[in-house]
């Protein structure tokens, strides 16, 4: 009775072990394989500490350009073994993959994830302007995990884009703030700010785009535009201000009729100067020819000149009517 009983206990121990050893197969070994999208780029951590190139940081390469020296120096971080697309990789029981997407992404810049009901649900954005007035903004961010510095996306920030967008957003009420039109530029309207930004458009998203290329160093997150769609002023001073841009069109249809009447008159008296010059020419011409031929007839020989104009008298006498002649 007790070798049997032995005999049972080592065949379920066997047992135990075998399908232990199958579990692990099955988990560890076969389940190790792993492959990563067209879209996507992983890396590789053992025992939570991740692959890194030896001695790079983020300092020296293509991610830390457009950082300030003291960025540079606050942001320094390692440069990571990237796994491109493709596969099947292996990892072992104690390694763990992290993948991230690289495809560029959109989010309303005025959206809070934080708080979603902060900035109207979502929906504008407000700032102020340098004549303080509280304006609304509308529009989108374009953005994408920069997989040249994947260590603070992945370890080094909690919450990258919402550290982002917090970046973005206080460098754009910073511009808002102080914003005005480039030097020479026909202003619409005289210490209107919002005037200006509307006009501008362009040129504040291109600024956008310049301050925040540090955001790849500092967040890992490249953000490839930045697309402000609307200003909107407040509602108390909207009218006032259609009614300002009203008349500053007013006169400015005024200024380019009287331009315009001013320019015609102007290639009028060209056309008059240049016709006038012609009749001038058309009369010297003759004159010219006929004293280049005296000129000739003198030159060739004595007494032709005398004869020549024997003859004109001659023929200014057959076509008179009556003549005198002065007696000495």
């Amino acid at each position: 009775m007790g070798f049997l009983t032995h005999v049972d206990g080592l065949t379920l121990l066997s047992g135990a072990i075998i399908g232990f050893l199958a579990w692990f197969v099955v988990r560890h070994v076969l389940g190790g394989f792993f492959t990563v999208n067209q879209n996507e780029r992983a890396v590789l951590t053992s025992f939570g500490r991740a692959h890194r190139a030896l001695g790079a940081t983020s300092r020296f390469s293509e991610a830390g350009v457009a950082m300030r020296e003291d960025e540079k120096e606050r942001y320094d971080y390692p440069q990571l073994q990237v796994i491109p697309p493709g596969g099947p990789y292996f990892k072992w029981p104690w390694q763990r993959v992290h993948k991230v997407s690289v495809a560029t992404q959109t989010i309303d810049m005025a959206r809070d994830l934080e708080d979603p009901s902060a900035n109207f649900g979502g929906q504008m954005l407000e700032a102020v302007t340098k004549d303080q007035l509280n304006t609304g903004l509308r529009g989108e961010i374009r953005y994408r995990i920069s997989e040249s510095n994947l260590y603070p996306y992945l370890f080094g920030v909690k919450s990258p884009i919402v550290h982002v967008m917090g970046f973005f957003v206080s460098i754009l009420r910073e511009r808002i703030a102080n914003f005005e039109a480039p030097p020479g530029e026909n202003q619409a309207v005289v210490g209107v700010s919002i005037n200006d930004l509307r006009k501008n458009l362009r040129a504040l998203n291109e600024h956008m785009d310049r301050e925040c290329a540090a955001s790849t160093g500092r967040y890992g997150i490249t953000l490839d535009a930045s697309l402000i769609t609307a200003i909107d002023p407040p509602t108390e001073v909207e009218s006032a201000l259609a009614a300002i841009n009203t008349a500053h069109n007013h006169v400015s249809s005024d200024v380019s009729l009287a331009q315009a009447s001013a320019d015609q008159k102007i290639v009028q008296s060209h056309r008059a100067v240049e016709i006038e010059t012609l009749k001038a020419q058309a009369e010297v011409e003759p004159l010219n020819a006929q004293a280049e031929q005296l000129a000739l007839l003198k030159a060739s020989g004595p007494g032709a000149l005398e004869a020549y104009l024997r003859n004109v008298r001659l023929a200014l006498y057959g076509k008179a009517d009556r003549l005198i002649v002065e007696v000495r």
